[in-house]
């Protein structure tokens, strides 16, 4: 989620089970070992992974903007944060909230609703850019992409543009998944919706709703109550392996809902239709949040977990592997982003290296021991990695203690 300036993020450290009782029956746990000795601690966690290590950095600059392109910040009011000043005389780079791989090392970025709130951002172009890390020379550069659009009038409320190209004051951005026909598929807070985009970023088809769900700012409410809290949809989406549904994950809890519990669905890319499957994240603290999620398998997915604190004060960042597998739910630590081992000095950090930013927002599976982790800037107001400085679009690699054996499908 984009930093809220008036809204305190909430979520938290989470457990992965289906919601309702049913479901088919579990498919057993097959590992011998004793549970104390996989580390588990008696409420369906395992730890099974040892400390991860940093393999690759490099950085974006804070201050990179979009080549001739558009002013951007109008309605930030000119008060300088982290030593920059709004309005900008372009759109920045910024907000990474979702990754897709491509080939030749290079990477699809989406960035969110811009500066984190409706009603200042309307003047940000929601963004798919095409980037390509270096980690020889620690640079990131950014190739090229596309502005998200509605130009054949799919979406039927007033757009803030008259050419119809979206701003973060139609959608919030926050999840993405590309599948087969290279056609790219988008998780949005603000209905939530489902929004189906071409490989260059035009809109194909009407949003798509989640039934019995409302946030404040859908469009459709028509001073009904929501009943999920403000740009809480979708924050994180995975494609299945074999291609065919889509799982997409709330980052708030729905009202009726236990407390502290998250929806995750599965929609199906042929019948273009919810299936009714539905699972559960259950939240160990409501003051962290998810910040994206990935496919590992047919009944495995990457997690990020972190809190609300940045720099010196961060405490929880995290990547666990979650099974929907087991009367037990099993959720298993398989890299704390705080604590990774850095022993060649990479990036001219220490020989432990930690990732201390507010919102991280992008896990992608690069092969069976290696992740790549990007964070979300929230320019110009985060300063994670240097205080008073704007943060930088950090990437890295991690390699994780032993293989995911994950299907082959999900890192070729």
């Amino acid at each position: 989620m984009k930093l809220r300036t008036t809204t305190a993020i909430g979520a938290a450290v989470l457990a992965l089970g289906l919601a309702t009782p049913a479901a088919a029956d579990p498919a057993p746990d097959t590992d011998t070992t004793p549970a104390t000795a996989r580390g588990h601690d008696g409420h369906g966690r395992h730890g099974t992974f040892g400390r991860a290590t940093l393999t690759g950095f490099a950085a974006l600059p804070a201050l990179t903007f979009v080549p001739d392109s558009e002013p951007s910040g109008t309605r930030l009011g000119g008060t300088p944060s982290n030593g920059v000043t709004p309005p900008f005389t372009g759109q920045p780079v910024q907000g990474f909230s979702g990754i897709v791989r491509r080939h030749g090392g290079t990477f699809d970025v989406l960035s969110d609703n811009g500066y984190g709130a409706k009603d200042n951002s309307a003047d940000f172009l929601l963004r798919v850019h095409r980037i390509k890390p270096d980690f020889r020379t620690g640079a990131v550069s950014v190739l090229g992409g596309f502005n998200l659009r509605d130009t054949e009038g799919y979406v039927t409320w007033p757009l803030t543009r008259a050419d119809r190209t979206l701003t973060g004051a139609d959608f919030d951005v926050e999840s993405i998944v590309r599948v087969a026909d290279g056609t790219y598929w988008i998780g949005d807070e603000f209905g939530p919706f489902l929004l189906h985009f071409s490989s260059s970023g035009t809109l194909l088809e009407a949003p798509v709703p989640l039934p019995g769900v409302m946030a404040p700012e859908n469009p459709h409410l028509n001073g009904g109550r929501p009943n999920l809290g403000r740009s809480k949809g979708f924050e994180g989406m995975a494609r299945s392996v074999d291609g065919r549904t889509l799982h997409p994950l709330l980052e708030g809890t729905v009202e009726g809902d236990p407390a502290g519990t998250l929806r995750m669905m599965e929609f199906d890319l042929r019948k273009r239709a919810y299936t009714g499957k539905r699972w559960t994240y259950r939240l160990d603290d409501p003051s962290h949040a998810i910040g994206d999620m990935t496919a590992v398998d047919r009944h495995r997915f990457l997690v990020i977990e972190r809190d609300n604190l940045q720099g010196d004060a961060a405490k929880v960042k995290k990547v666990y592997l979650v099974d929907t597998r087991g009367a037990t739910l099993r959720k298993t630590l398989v890299a704390d982003l705080l604590d990774l081992a850095n022993p060649r000095g990479i990036g001219g950090f220490g020989e432990t290296f930690r990732f201390p930013f507010q919102t991280i927002e992008d896990v992608v599976i690069l092969d069976d021991r290696t992740l790549g982790i990007l964070d979300d800037n929230n320019f110009p107001f985060s300063s994670g990695r240097t205080a008073g400085k704007p943060d930088d679009n950090e990437f890295i690699t991690v390699r994780l203690s032993r293989p995911l054996q994950a299907d082959p499908r999900v890192h070729r």
